[in-house]
């Protein structure tokens, strides 16, 4: 995900706006796209603010795996050499949720539990 544009900036688009300008004009004028010199408008419209939004999933909010980590957790302990698509499997027929195989394994490394090939 890109980064949003300086706080500097956005005042400098929306003061050009708010000073009788087009939002197209705007956009010429400080190098970025049309849509973008629209949407600070609205924002500003909308919410008040000029600021960027929050990037990010919100603090606090869970995944689908939280709640069946430890019957994960609990798997690979059980079963040291389980594969993802094995682990899937059990995950869809003991609880019904199915995820993707990637989402497994970053929940699995998230939790300090990952598979190292031993001499």
């Amino acid at each position: 995900m890109g980064k949003p544009y300086s706080l500097d900036l956005r005042e400098r688009i929306f003061n050009y706006i708010a000073a009788g300008h087009s939002r197209r004009d705007a956009a010429r004028v400080f190098g970025v796209s049309p849509s973008t010199a629209v949407r600070l408008a609205a924002s500003h419209r909308d919410r008040g603010s000029i600021a960027p939004k929050p990037q990010g999933r919100a603090p606090g909010t869970a995944g689908k795996l939280v709640p069946h980590m430890d019957f994960l957790a609990e798997m690979v302990r059980t079963e040291p050499d389980i594969t993802l698509q094995e682990l899937a499997g059990a995950l869809a027929e003991t609880h019904d949720v199915s995820v993707v195989l990637s989402s497994i394994h970053r929940a699995l490394v998230r939790s300090g539990l990952s598979y190292k090939k031993k001499a």
